[in-house]
């Protein structure tokens, strides 16, 4: 039976999850110049890990009967994907300079493509390279006001995302090889019930405060229900049914909201070659999504054993 035809591709759920991270600027931003990046992804996990315990016993079940592999592969989500690139993605907005983490979107699809061919035997027809590199050199363009002066500003901003944009794409592999089998639902609890241990070693590490005045507990709430446990809700639904590699150029809607949102609310300016690129970005998500639903898609996916 065709699988492909029985479940029907998500490509588009994803992208909204994406939009959902996209709001995530608003409120982290100014969060981070007023903590560290270590206590704010702690408080994060915390709230949601809150909200999520009358599903942690199903989720520990689940861990229980799942393979040592996708009992490794969601131990690296939840430490790594979630606490650990996200607080190298908060550092990053710390070192003023607000364009260096909509980079790492680019850098993700990239290093995907990688992981998910070792990983899941996902393989790419060429065709798949004519969406994908208008997608990349979309969020290129998007990125920098003047693309042909792209370099970071600061070096460690740049290693910051780049590390960061490493986990989340190995995320995004590692997430679609275990929501085969584990609910989507669980993937999600175990994603931020790992992450908050995690989390409180980075804050230990770096002897951050746990501590957050009352009037930074709202955003942070925010911060945690809206991009965090909402958006990664629905991308996890989308993701039992998408390819990893569709599922990451479908998260470059992340960069495209954020860019919206800074136009809309914060006064942010683009230049044209931006909104270029911003155009190039939907149109090259939007036509792969459409032509997965073809006879032959561009990206042929393998069982995942």
């Amino acid at each position: 039976m065709d699988q492909r035809a029985a479940v029907p591709d998500r490509t588009w759920l994803i992208a909204v999850a994406a939009a959902l991270w996209g709001t995530d600027g608003l409120l982290r931003q100014p969060l981070a110049g007023q903590l560290p990046a270590a206590t704010i992804v702690f408080w994060e996990h915390l709230l949601v890990v809150v909200v999520l315990v009358p599903f942690l016993p199903s989720a520990a079940r689940a861990f229980r009967a799942a393979t040592p592999k996708e009992r490794t592969a969601l131990v690296l989500i939840g430490a790594g994907a979630s606490a650990l690139a996200t607080a190298l993605f908060t550092q990053a907005f710390q070192l003023g300079d607000p364009v260096t983490p909509l980079v790492l979107q680019k850098l993700q699809p990239v290093i995907a493509v990688v992981a998910a061919a070792l990983l899941l035997g996902e393989r790419m027809r060429r065709r798949y390279w004519l969406f994908a590199v208008p997608a990349l050199a979309g969020a290129w363009l998007m990125a920098f006001a003047d693309p042909l002066s792209a370099a970071p500003r600061a070096a460690a901003a740049a290693l910051l995302s780049v590390a960061a944009a490493a986990l989340w794409a190995v995320g995004t592999v590692l997430g679609r090889m275990v929501s085969v089998r584990i609910a989507s639902r669980d993937v999600t609890v175990l994603r931020f019930a790992i992450g908050l241990p995690a989390s409180a070693v980075v804050l230990a590490a770096q002897g951050a405060p746990v501590a957050v005045a009352p009037a930074q507990l709202g955003p942070l709430v925010l911060l945690a229900l809206i991009p965090g446990l909402l958006g990664l809700t629905l991308y996890y639904i989308g993701l039992r049914s998408t390819a990893a590699a569709r599922a990451t150029l479908a998260e470059l809607a992340f960069p495209v909201t954020a860019a919206l949102l800074g136009v809309g609310l914060l006064g942010t300016e683009l230049s044209p070659t931006q909104w270029l690129g911003l155009a190039v970005v939907v149109v090259s998500v939007t036509a792969l999504g459409l032509r997965e639903r073809a006879p032959k898609p561009v990206v042929q996916v393998e069982p995942v054993s």
